[in-house]
């Protein structure tokens, strides 16, 4: 219950009646329970002051009492399909009402019900509350991230595996993507294998281009494990020897990532730790090709809160989980990308992907 707590807790502090969560990474958070999204409502109530309820189809009560929810004490309010599950959990909430968060990943159909439902009451979103909780990883939760990004690790030891010339990226994905759940994921998230002059997109995933020798290929991978946290690692590879100009500015790419793993701690400003790496991208004159932010906060989501990124003034602190993940990209010829995942010690990070981060020639 302690999630719930401190949830009720921060809701009060920001003014906030009642929070309302729907299946996804919250309610995973708050409960632990990973219920089906559905067009049936479920929804835990989070009241600022009172006792949590949620409301569920009855079709689904033996599942959420199943769940983790079964151990916390939460009352289930189950509606029958004749029921209007809205009204019924708006008539459980105190008059009066004055702002309600949902949840930032609620459907929009149930948002709109919620405001007929409610309609004295200002809706906002859970997420400003719930982020500023979510951020800042508990001893456990980082252990999880550990085991994911170890998990993840060992899919890119197997690459010499799956690249060589003449296959294509989709079947090299195909691969990677048997190996992501092979490793212990419950699932694989994304596969991006982004060879030649794909490899200057950055959201490239796969396509039926035929790897060729000499081709540089950026394979971006992630997956989500059990117990519902998330991998993401970038690693770039050389299938056979990489064009000169290629092997010079992977060069500088992996100075910049490596100095901004060794900034990361607490007390630095994410603007600040992206400046780090990509002052020196740019000293070398590839700064127009460092096109996205430095990194992503990860932890029930691949992307969450915080955001490595220029524009952020948000200071670091123990606990916060982050991509580092600078990028060249030469449109039309080629690209690199090296992402590790760190998380803030009281005095330092520690990263938790251990793949070597130079160059791999295959």
């Amino acid at each position: 219950m302690a999630h719930i707590e401190r949830a009720q807790a921060a809701a009060a502090a920001a003014g906030i009646d009642a929070l309302l969560i729907s299946p996804g990474p919250d309610l995973r958070y708050l409960t632990g329970y990973d219920a089906l999204p559905l067009e049936r409502l479920t929804c835990l109530v989070l009241p600022a002051h009172g006792e949590p309820f949620m409301v569920v189809p009855l079709l689904e009560k033996p599942a959420a009492q199943a769940s983790a929810v079964g151990t916390l004490g939460i009352e289930l309010v189950a509606w029958q399909e004749t029921e209007d599950p809205y009204l019924l959990l708006a008539g459980r909430l105190p008059a009066g009402l004055i702002r309600v968060a949902v949840d930032n990943h609620m459907w929009a159909e149930k948002v709109l019900a919620f405001q007929d439902a409610l309609p004295g009451a200002r809706q906002v979103l859970a997420g400003p509350v719930l982020s500023e909780l979510r951020m800042r990883k508990t001893p456990e939760e980082a252990a999880s991230l550990k085991a994911a990004g170890a998990a993840i690790d060992r899919v890119h030891h197997q690459m010499a595996d799956w690249l060589r010339p003449g296959r294509t990226e989709r079947e090299v994905g195909k691969d990677i993507a048997d190996a992501i759940i092979q490793s212990g994921h419950s699932r694989a998230d994304f596969v991006i294998v982004a060879s030649g002059p794909n490899g200057a997109s950055p959201h490239h995933e796969v396509s039926e281009r035929v790897i060729e020798a000499g081709d540089p290929v950026v394979v971006d991978i992630g997956g989500t494990m059990p117990d519902g946290y998330c991998s993401d690692s970038t690693r770039t590879y050389s299938v056979g020897e990489p064009p000169a100009e290629f092997a010079t500015y992977y060069d500088v790419l992996l100075r910049a990532q490596m100095a901004q793993t060794e900034a990361a701690r607490p007390g630095i400003t994410a603007a600040e730790l992206d400046a780090v790496g990509r002052d020196i991208i740019a000293a070398a004159g590839y700064g127009e090709f460092f096109i996205h932010r430095t990194g992503h906060g990860i932890g029930l989501e691949t992307h969450e809160e915080p955001y490595i990124v220029s524009s952020s003034s948000r200071v670091l602190e123990p606990g916060m989980a982050f991509s580092i993940e600078p990028g060249i990209y030469l449109p039309g010829k080629h690209g690199a990308r090296i992402e590790d995942i760190v998380i803030c010690t009281e005095d330092g990070s520690e990263r938790v992907n251990q793949t070597p981060r130079e160059l791999r020639v295959i």
